[in-house]
């Protein structure tokens, strides 16, 4: 079931790993059956054998730990369900016109450091004004990303505080592209509004497609800059957009639940 859809909605096509993590990192606490998770593969067109060698190599990396025949999350991977949660709800600082900048200080770093620090930086909602000097808006708690994220970049660079000089909504347009994020989030908000009124409807044949338009539309909203209400273009979509993801994971929740029990009668663990 893996259609132009689904490669029109993500950068890159799902994998089993990524069919197996996403399903759980939605779900408190993130653990299922290696059955349900098995059959929950072959609905993207993923052989039963494919998955649960996904499965043990998962286990293997410390991404799952396995208890009887079920599978939980662990480690790295577990730690990005808080990050997620809180972007769904986010509870943001109040701005008081101060940006926060982050200087690279350490020198001979090796080039997986640097990659790493720079994937840090981005999972923390900053942008790279020029090498080895990120900002934003100083309105972003360190729950807005894995702690073992932040640890990377303290470990990297010293931080400072202040305020541009010149036209900040202009600075804003630059370094965070407000408006093609808007854009897109606009696009994703109204596939999301017709996926969820055919959950509730019932309909299950297209439970695949569903779970790519959720998968895409959460991925966007990691992506959302958080931007300071000041700073923000007028019409913004944030808020819409994580309330119909909202809406849309409750009627996702119950689907997959009938999906899962329609399969052998069972009900999921």
């Amino acid at each position: 079931m893996q259609g132009t859809r689904n490669i029109a909605l993500l950068a890159r096509p799902l994998t089993a790993r990524s069919v197996i993590a996403s399903l759980l990192l939605g779900m408190h606490p993130p653990r299922l059956s290696a059955q349900r998770l098995v059959q929950w593969c072959a609905l993207f067109g993923i052989a039963p054998g494919t998955a649960r060698v996904a499965l043990s190599r998962m286990a293997e990396r410390g991404e799952l730990i396995a208890d009887d025949g079920t599978y939980e999350l662990v480690g790295r991977v577990r730690s990005r369900q808080a990050a997620q949660d809180w972007s769904i709800e986010p509870k943001l600082h109040e701005w008081g016109t101060r940006w926060s900048l982050a200087v690279v200080t350490r020198e001979a770093r090796a080039a997986s450091a640097r990659a790493a620090f720079r994937n840090a930086m981005r999972r923390c909602r900053y942008v790279e004004v020029r090498e080895g000097c990120w900002t934003r808006p100083d309105n972003i708690p360190r729950e807005s990303a894995p702690e073992e994220q932040w640890a990377i970049i303290d470990a990297q660079c010293s931080w400072w505080n202040g305020r541009p000089e010149g036209d900040e909504r202009q600075m804003v347009d630059e370094l965070f592209a407000p408006k093609e994020w808007a854009e897109r989030a606009r696009e994703l908000l109204d596939g999301l509004v017709d996926v969820t009124a055919g959950l509730h409807s019932g309909e299950r044949d297209n439970l695949a497609d569903a779970f790519v338009a959720g998968a895409a539309t959460l991925q966007h909203i990691r992506n959302d800059p958080l931007l300071p209400r000041e700073l923000l273009p007028g019409g913004w979509p944030g808020r819409e957009l994580r309330s119909a993801y909202g809406k849309y994971q409750r009627a996702f929740s119950v689907s997959a639940g009938e999906w899962f029990r329609s399969v052998d009668g069972d009900t999921p663990q």
